[in-house]
């Protein structure tokens, strides 16, 4: 135990030592993250859990720093620290949960690929079991969390259909963003599809950046509609185009790069307005 603490102690002085310009000292859940090993929140239990050693020494909290060159394990076996980003789109089926494990023993979007031929690799985001459509995954979980957030300004377009009333008025409105049980959701962009005269359903392409928990359902619901069928068919720069249903491919390296390019240029502004 004093083995812990003494290693704690020395990322403490690392972390505070803003002259050592050699080294790039990294959180300890994110260095786990960016490795694919697991996303930074599953990182966080499995350090608590005492399953991660840095250098040999098993560390108990996440708010612990670690310097480039430091070896970082996981139940025994060395995490890699750098590697190839890699993006897969899947095409998502209905009735499929996103998840890795589920208690209820459901299929799940990961029951698709042979772990030992991807390796490891997270989705960015989810899509719920009634939802289809465009999936993406990653081996970088800072990507993935990148991806997620909605300060990154990535959006997500849907082709929905749905039964009721959608008024004109209604449509424009949701450009502002809506409240919905005290929860504020942002701006929504509709492109209502023409209806065939006396038929109940319609489809509508929705747009929007933040992907809460069924955004869209709850919203429509609230305006007294019901979606039958929600398919993504978009997330960022990459189409769901023609990829048939439960089937995957790997995004040409260059769009990955430029992703990351215009991902980081997103966090230099922020930066810059600080």
């Amino acid at each position: 135990m004093g083995k812990i603490f003494e290693q704690m102690q020395k990322q403490k002085n690392v972390k505070n030592n803003k002259h050592d310009s050699d080294k790039k000292n990294t959180r300890l859940a994110k260095r786990i993250a960016e490795s694919g090993r697991a996303s930074r929140r599953d990182a966080e239990r499995l350090i608590q859990a005492g399953r991660v050693t840095v250098n040999g020494q098993i560390v108990l909290t996440p708010v612990f720093f670690v310097p480039d060159g430091w070896e970082v394990a996981v139940d025994g076996k060395p995490i890699v620290q750098e590697q190839e980003t890699i993006i897969w789109k899947f095409h998502k089926p209905n009735g499929v949960i996103t998840t890795k494990k589920d208690p209820q023993n459901r299929k799940t979007v990961f029951d698709f690929f042979d772990e030992k031929e991807w390796g490891r690799f997270l989705s960015v985001g989810r899509l719920d079991i009634n939802s289809e459509g465009l999936l993406l995954f990653t081996n970088s979980g800072s990507l993935a969390r990148k991806l997620e957030l909605p300060s990154s300004g990535i959006s997500r377009s849907y082709r929905v259909r749905m039964f009721g009333k959608l008024d004109n008025h209604i449509i424009d409105e949701l450009e502002n963003g809506i409240s919905v049980n005290g929860i504020h959701y942002g701006p929504v962009r509709v492109i209502k599809y023409s209806q065939k005269p006396g038929a109940s359903n319609f489809w509508v392409l929705i747009t929007l950046c933040e992907g809460k928990n069924r955004e869209i359902r709850k919203i429509m619901e609230h305006l007294g509609c019901s979606v039958n069928r929600l398919i993504r068919v978009a997330y960022g720069p990459f189409r769901l185009g023609n990829l048939p249903v439960g089937k995957s491919e790997k995004v040409p390296q260059r769009d990955v790069m430029k992703l990351l390019s215009e991902l980081q240029s997103v966090c230099d502004d922020a930066l810059a307005k600080h």
